[in-house]
Order: structure tokens, then sequence, then C-alpha cells
């Protein structure tokens, strides 16, 4: 009888930051590390990761990190994770070379090389479990689910998949690989949900091929294309497309040249022409309609990088009469409202947009179908469904119970919760703590709620700043109150507020100067709550209010 836990850290209730622990006797085996970009409400955060405080803990029993794919959901936290714990990491060869190019760009991860190659034909024996992967197909090559031994049956992760039946050799799943699996026994199951709720039509990479060399094809003008960096399968397909529309293609996005140079020495992805991507600084001999303009953006997310475009905020890209906006990453429930506003800003500029979802059902992920086939394959025990919000892990499970599923198999998890098999069966046995980490710049994990709280105000009310110097040996106010607003209102049309909350000031400082129990906190905090209640009687406004109280020293002559 093995003992074994299922541990979700990220990926659960949530879009991206992918990130599963299986404890199998004493050892932990941790399945992906990624992160996941910040929605609106995270003003100036970078990403954010999951947390490691638990894996910290007990960091002598991490056997390895397993990884699926060369996608940021699966990927992106794994310098971070590396900067705290350093274990050997398995992954695909062309995962293994993404995951270096994250690593190598953090200061506290630069220096690790303890990667190991790994194929749907390998498999590894650790003392509590034999490790082995099988092909799967998505977006980019070399993608793997992950199967762990024990003594009860397997445990089996598929990361990101889809069944597409014309998929070309390095994208296809290897189906009697998924049968033998099933055959010989698994115990868990944790299979990707992204598309549960979804029952539209997955249409095959092929037909979204001829989607978009069409596109190209019969468009007059200029063309800006919108790509995930790291999904090399569309990448292919827009190369191939721009080369038989004899176009060529100018690469904006930042790490773009990386991945694709990645790409092109694995032979995961082949330029049609030697000839067919050029530099920025030489756009200006060809003529519109030859130009096809692929942009990535920041972290390889592209929509922030066209409203700049719009906006006619762009590297010396501008968007305007003629262009053709082509959008080919489908966007997530949370970035509707952004795509949205994208749209309407392109066309405010005079470009024109398309997407590649106009026409097409077009996702990385498997269908309901492709799903309960899965499930049909594997014949698992117990079944976790992970990778989506709650209502997608729901109708998921709804799926698994259609197929002949017990509802009491299945576990809908939040982070951080335990699943335990206590010998007899499985059951939810407490949790760890799994919260958000912010990452903001260099800073991981320094940003909480109360910063964020303050930005958020900042940005919908401005900041309020009094300054005001004192002597405290004389007791006395020796520079009156100097208002300083910005974002809250306009001080030309608003002088007797900014006088009157000079006077209030300027009364609080001379009270708490003549106390005898005078401190610096009180005072502040007492200027806050009086200018707070005060501003908010008159504009029904809160901006953040800052105190700054100078103290000044005069000599006597």
């Amino acid at each position: 009888m093995s003992s074994i836990k299922i541990i979700p850290f990220g990926g659960v209730r949530e879009n991206g930051k992918n990130m599963y622990v299986a404890e199998i006797e004493e050892d932990i085996y941790i399945l992906d590390c990624g992160l996941q970009y910040p929605e609106n409400g995270l003003l100036g955060i970078d990403s954010v990761i999951p947390d490691f405080s638990y894996l910290v803990e007990n960091k002598e029993r991490i056997v390895g990190v397993f990884l699926t794919h060369g996608h940021a959901d699966a990927i992106g936290a794994l310098p971070y994770l590396l900067a705290s714990v350093e274990v050997p990491v398995f992954g695909s060869e062309l995962t293994v070379e993404l995951a270096k190019l994250a690593t190598t760009g953090y200061p506290g991860s630069k220096k690790f090389t303890d990667f190991h190659i790994v194929n749907e034909q390998t498999e590894i024996d650790f003392p509590t479990s034999t490790v082995s992967f099988f092909r799967t197909t998505h977006t980019i090559p070399d993608s793997l689910g992950i199967v762990l031994g024990s003594t009860e049956g397997s445990i089996v992760y598929t990361g990101d998949f889809k069944f597409d039946h014309s998929a070309i050799d390095m994208y296809k799943t290897d189906f009697g690989r998924l049968a033998e699996i099933g055959q010989k026994g698994v115990f868990a199951l944790l299979s990707d949900s992204s598309n549960a709720e979804n029952p539209a039509q997955l249409v095959s990479e092929k037909q979204i091929a001829e989607e978009v060399e069409d596109t190209v094809k019969y468009w007059d003008g200029r063309i800006v294309v919108a790509a995930v960096a790291s999904n090399i399968q569309r990448l292919q397909q827009i190369f191939n497309a721009a080369h038989r529309a004899n176009r060529k293609v100018v690469l904006t996005g930042r790490n773009i040249n990386e991945v694709i140079q990645v790409a092109i020495r694995l032979n995961k992805l082949t330029l049609p022409s030697d000839e067919l991507i050029i530099k920025y600084q030489e756009m200006k001999n060809y003529q519109p309609e030859e130009l096809l303009i692929l942009e990535t953006g920041r972290h390889g997310e592209p929509i922030k990088s066209l409203q700049r475009m719009a906006n006619q905020r762009g590297r010396g890209i501008q968007l305007g009469e003629g262009d053709l906006v082509y959008i080919t990453t489908t966007p997530s429930t949370a970035m509707e409202t952004e795509m949205a506003k994208t749209e309407n800003l392109v066309y405010r500029a005079g470009a024109t947009v398309r997407t590649i979802s106009d026409n097409i059902k077009v996702s990385g992920h498997g269908s309901p179908a492709d799903l309960q086939l899965m499930i049909n394959l594997m014949k698992p025990r117990y079944f976790v469904p992970i990778q989506g919000e709650y209502r997608v892990l729901a109708a998921h499970a709804d799926l698994a119970h259609d197929v002949g599923m017990d509802y009491r198999n299945i576990f809908l998890t939040g982070r951080g919760d335990i699943i335990e098999y206590d010998g007899k069966r499985m059951h939810m046995a407490g949790s760890v703590d799994a919260q958000n980490v912010m990452v903001d710049g260099i800073g991981v994990g320094d940003i909480g709620n109360i910063v964020l709280r303050d930005r958020r105000i900042l940005s919908e009310d401005g900041v309020f700043i009094a300054v005001t110097t004192i002597n405290r040996k004389t007791r006395k106010v020796v520079a009156k109150p100097q208002i300083t607003t910005r974002g809250f209102v306009y001080v030309k049309d608003n002088r007797e507020l900014v006088e009157e909350s000079a006077k209030i000031v300027e009364k609080i400082v001379e009270e708490q100067l003549v106390d005898n129990d005078f401190e610096w906190s009180k005072l502040k905090q007492e200027i806050r709550d009086q200018l707070s209640r005060y501003l908010f009687e008159q504009t029904k406004r809160r901006p953040v209010i800052l105190p700054v109280i100078m103290e000044s020293s005069q000599r006597r002559k």
C-alpha cells in the first residue's frame, strides 16, 4: 500500500499558473511550474506565481520538477522556484531549452544547470516511483504527459492536450501508449479542463493553416499579426503564409528572436526562405503590401503592444488606413474586455481587425469529446479536473460522470487542498498554504494587498500631499503647510479646498506640538484621519494622503 497525496499549488479555479505536487511515500514530485499573467486589477504586477513555502520547507524530499511543455503557464515560475530550491528538472528537448532561456534571465537561477532531457520512451526509476511519459498534441512541439507509477496504479498528468487526427508527426498523440497506460491501471487522472464547458467543435490545425493563409493572401495592405511567441505551430503557419504571399516578416516582440532561434536549431520550426525575415530598419525598402509584422509583445503577450500601435505610441510602427491587424491568439474569458478595447482602438486608428476565431473555433485544448475520450482511455479510479476556473472544473466533472465515473471519486480542489489516500479511498485531508505570490520587477512576494489597494486608490482618486516644517524646541510651525495634489482635483479651480486643507493641517500640528506626549506617528495619523474626512465630505473621493513633516533646528543669533 502506497501513501499518496495530491496537492495543486495553482491551475485550479484560475487560468494559468499550473503546478501540482504528487507525494508518493516520502518523495515529492512537482508537475509543471507555471506563472499567470495578471488581470487588470493587479496594477503594475508583472506576473503571479505559486507560493513555494511548503516546498522550501520540504526541499530535501523533492525528487524533481517534471515539465509537460514550454509555455509560460507550465515553465514560467521555474526560475523563482530554482532560486530557492535546487532540484533536477526534467522535460523534452524543446521544453528544456525554453526553460533554460527563462532561468538564465533571472539572477537567482542563472547558474542552474541540472536539466535532463526526456521523451516518450524515457523511464526513470526513483525509490518510490517509475516516471514515464507520453506524447500529446498541443500548439508547441515536444509536449508530453507524465505518468508516476505507484503500487496502487499510475498517477497520470495530461498537461495541455487535444486530439487532432490530422496533426503532423511532431505534434501527434500516441494513442497506443495512452491505451497501454490505461490497461496497466490508472489510480488518479489529473486532466486539462480548459474547454470542458465549450461544446463547439474544434477545427484541426490543417484547417487553421488554411485560414491563416487565406487571410494573409487576400489582404492588399500591410498586415500586423498578433501571436504568442511560444506558440510554435502558429508561428510556422504564419511564416508559411507570408512566404506564399511573397511578404517579408518583421519581428517586433522582445523574446521572439530567442524562441525562434531555439526552435529552428532543434528542427521544430522551419523558415521557408532564408530571406523571409528582415530587420526592423529594412521595412522602409518595401511597400506595405509586401510586409507582415509579427507582434508578440512583452512576455509573448501581444495585446498591449497592439494598443500602443493604435495609440500611435508603438516603436515606429503605427497603425493606420489600409492596415490589417490579424489576432491569432485566443483570449481567455478574463481578457475579453481588454480584447474589445483593443479592437476599438485599432478601428479608431483607421485599421481593420480580424481574429482567427471569427470563422473557426481555435484552441490548443481538447473539446468535451476529447476530454471524455481521455477518461475512457485512462479508466482512472479517481479523477481530478485541473486547469481552469471552478465552473470549467465542474463541467469536466460532469463529463466524467457521464462516461461512468462516480461523483464520490471526483475531486474539485482549490489551491493548497490535500487529497490523500488512506489505504481504502482518496479523501480531502486539509490544506497547505498556497497563496498567490506577486512578481513586480525584481521584487518577488513583496507586494501584498495593502500595496495593491494603495495603487488602486492612486489610480482612481489620486494623491494628496501636505508638507510642513516644524521646530520642536520652540514648538512652532516654521513653514505653513504646502499642499500638492496629483490625480485628485485641479488646484486652480479648487483654491478654497486647498486653503482649508492647509488650515486643518496647521491646526493639527500646532495642537500636537504643545502636547507633552508628542509622537511623529500620532501626528501623521491625525492629519490623515481629519483630512480624509474633510476631503470626502467635499468631493466624495478618498485620495491617498501623504503627510510630510520636516524638522528644522534654527540657531539663535
